[in-house]
């Protein structure tokens, strides 16, 4: 087997660490990203090769029409570099739908499989991902099945594959000083840290003793938004730990994660590095995130999420997020695209 691997990004967010869980359960590859971040690193670290791609970048957040303009322009482009990369490859791996035009136009050969980490809202996007899925003939995986919906009318071949995430090296030892409550995730309003400031005023209410961690940075969203998050939170003994490279670290340090995360969220990867480290868990019942938390960790206000993270020691977690289960789930529908001759089997 001799995949191509495209993805939107080269800075690590979600979709990149799900890719970078995958490639050691793969043959050598070829990983094409745009930009110069650090996924080019830890691509070649992990044995792969990586290749850039012209793709952006674009303005966080919500697109202005001259990055529309831009992105239609360079669509020709990118669809040229993407058939070069693809030539002699017998299975091309989309992860993200920012390439789905170019790659529909590239005049690929090989089966496509789309890897769909997040909710596309109606309206040209999601058409336009659409119809370059059924001109593809792309199979999907999608995260969840709330994230898998949208591609159903352009897509016959759907398989919903929760994430997977590595266990801790060792379990976290108990947990000592104030009820602390904490928010991990790359600041941005989908993530909902104002939402948990909300909550962390009142929760100070009902516990002055508890404390609060914020860990994360600004990434792919306005920088405006963190400051605004920081403002709200003045008064409070909210901390901002910034970005933890080892998300364990951060879950050592709080009783429990709160997950405040707007209505289209998917299955935020921090609820399932909780749960496989044992700390409760108490999210908003957003998006695709009732498929992997029980009822009871689930809120639908942030006064329910206040009562629940107050009683949150009692909430138990049980769940299969292995690394293990997602490599074999995802090879298994890899193998499937090609010819018997050629089926990859799992490293």
């Amino acid at each position: 087997m001799n995949p191509l691997f495209l993805d939107q990004f080269s800075e690590p967010g979600g979709a990149q660490q799900c890719l970078l869980d995958l490639l050691p359960a793969m043959p050598a590859s070829l990983v094409a990203m745009p930009g110069d971040g650090a996924m080019f690193k830890r691509v070649r670290e992990l044995g792969h090769e990586a290749a850039r791609i012209d793709c952006g970048p674009y303005t966080s957040g919500e697109k202005t029409a001259g990055d529309r303009t831009r992105f239609l322009l360079e669509i020709p482009r990118l669809a040229r570099q993407i058939r070069a990369l693809a030539r002699d490859r017998d299975l091309i791996y989309i992860n993200g739908p920012r390439l789905l035009p170019a790659a529909a136009l590239a005049g690929l050969r090989a089966p496509v499989v789309f890897h769909s980490h997040s909710w596309i809202s109606p309206g040209a996007t999601r058409a336009m991902c659409g119809w370059a899925l059924r001109r593809l003939k792309a199979r999907v995986i999608a995260s969840c099945r709330y994230v898998a919906e949208p591609w159903r009318p352009y897509a016959s071949r759907i398989t919903v594959v929760y994430n997977g995430v590595a266990a801790p090296e060792r379990p976290l030892p108990p947990r000592n000083g104030p009820f602390t409550v904490g928010c991990i995730g790359r600041i941005a309003p989908e993530k909902g840290q104002r939402e948990f400031v909300e909550a962390a005023r009142l929760i100070h209410r009902e516990r002055p003793d508890a404390r609060f961690a914020i860990f994360g940075a600004t990434m792919f969203g306005p920088a405006a938004y963190e400051s605004g998050v920081r403002a709200a939170a003045a008064g409070l003994p909210i901390e901002f730990h910034g970005w933890i490279e080892n998300v364990y670290d951060a879950l050592a340090a709080i009783d429990v994660l709160l997950v405040p995360s707007a209505p289209h969220e998917a299955t935020t990867r921090v609820i399932l590095e909780a749960a496989t480290a044992g700390v409760p868990v108490v999210a908003f019942a957003s998006g695709g995130i009732p498929e992997v938390l029980a009822e009871a960790s689930l809120a639908r206000s942030v006064k329910e999420m206040v009562r629940k993270a107050i009683q949150a020691p009692r909430i138990a977690q049980a769940a299969d997020f292995s690394i293990a289960r997602y490599r074999a789930e995802i090879v298994s529908v890899l193998r499937n695209e090609q010819p018997a001759s050629q089926r990859l089997s799992l490293r």
